[in-house]
């Protein structure tokens, strides 16, 4: 779950982390007032979940309130479409207006997941203020990191290394130290997937001060965090992702037109997998998971014919916990009540294949059944 940057900035101020005096505003009319009581200059950033925000045209420093007004009331209401969004973008409800800040010097610090040593990770880069993604591609040199073990935690010595690389010294090294380790402390404290500073900077008057702010909770770990579910803003998520969500289905909107209806994550992957390397494009990521019933299988079909860049729609089922019979009809279902007619590729294997198959054959509707998967690799590669 992501989180707005002034709620991140606020989680960042109870561990210590110095962030820049602002408010949230979401009427043009209350930015105004607010860019009065900072002296009038502030910095005004939509509120959105995507990154790229400048490029975009969503930050911008003003230098009066009528000219903060006048771009606020520009803002609000609007749809923010920046490198990380889709061509629609994302609804801009309220921004966020701070004080300027001098700044020296521009740095990045996150913690993220290290898959591969499966423990958390402290990066480190002096190219703060830029895409880490940009950074990484072209001077993988410049991003240092630290690995913190699970038992120990981020060590004092790690940090003093870190700033050493970085090139700070004294007090600005000091702040640093303690920086990363509050960063270290939110990620393992609230189960993040991610926390990042871009930029840390360093201000003109030689202080530490976090400019920008992202946290990413790990869904898995919110039933822990109470408090943090109510930062959730379904207004910036996509609204079949969230839907299939309060459902309990695991769904990811993707760019394709072959709509998949999958159980179990594995051959969720698979099947993807192989839809791809017969030119296929999947339009979503669903797993419906083991213990569906009829209701919530039509409920997963339902989200996935309601998009309108589906044509085509994949049944990849192994009939387990889930009878086959009982997905069978779950689809019939949700194409009945929606008027859906996509044609269907089905495969079923497992608990009732044969009943699942003849509920399919008895619905009147396009249905063309595979037994393997070559089978319904090649029915994919024929209906594209």
């Amino acid at each position: 779950m992501k989180v707005h940057e002034f709620q991140a900035k606020a989680i960042f101020s109870r561990y210590g982390i110095p962030v820049p005096r602002g408010c949230v505003a979401s009427s043009a009319g209350r930015a105004a007032r607010i860019v009065g009581d900072l002296g009038g200059k502030g910095v005004v950033k939509a509120q959105v979940h995507a990154g790229g925000r400048g490029r975009g045209g969503g930050i911008k420093l003003v230098t009066s309130p009528p000219e903060a007004e006048e771009f606020v009331a520009s803002l609000i209401g609007s749809n923010l479409v920046t490198p990380q969004t889709g061509p629609d973008g994302v609804p801009v409800k309220q921004v966020l207006i701070e004080e300027p800040v001098g700044i020296d010097r521009e740095l990045y610090l996150a913690v993220t997941l290290d898959r591969a040593q499966a423990m958390l990770v402290l990066l480190a880069s002096h190219a703060g203020g830029m895409d880490i993604e940009e950074v990484a591609a072209a001077h993988p040199e410049d991003i240092y990191s630290e690995s913190i073990d699970p038992l120990l935690g981020l060590m004092p010595f790690q940090s003093r290394r870190l700033a050493s690389k970085l090139g700070l010294a004294g007090p600005a090294a000091r702040e640093a130290w303690a920086v990363m380790g509050a960063i270290a402390r939110i990620a393992v404290e609230l189960d993040c997937s991610l926390v990042e500073v871009n930029p840390l900077v360093v201000t003109t008057s030689g202080a530490m001060v976090a400019l920008d702010a992202k946290i990413n909770l790990d869904d898995d770990g919110l039933f822990r965090h109470q408090d943090l579910m109510e930062l959730q803003d379904p207004s910036q998520e996509d609204p079949r992702e969230a839907e299939a969500a309060a459902l309990g289905i695991s769904y990811v909107n993707l760019d394709g037109d072959l709509g998949c209806l999958i159980n179990g994550a594995g051959l969720a992957m698979a099947t993807l997998d192989l839809t791809q390397t017969v030119g296929g494009s999947p339009a979503n990521f669903l797993d419906v998971g083991g213990g569906a019933d009829e209701e919530k299988i039509a409920a997963a079909v339902k989200i996935i014919v309601s998009d309108p860049k589906v044509t085509r729609v994949l049944i990849n089922l192994f009939g387990g916990i889930l009878r086959c019979d009982v997905a069978a009809r779950g689809v019939v279902q949700a194409f009945r009540e929606t008027g859906a007619n996509q044609p269907l590729i089905v495969r079923l294997l497992g608990t009732n294949m044969e009943e699942g198959q003849a509920i399919f054959r008895e619905s009147g509707l396009p249905v063309a059944f595979a037994d393997t998967l070559t089978e319904a690799a090649n029915a994919i590669h024929q209906s594209a």
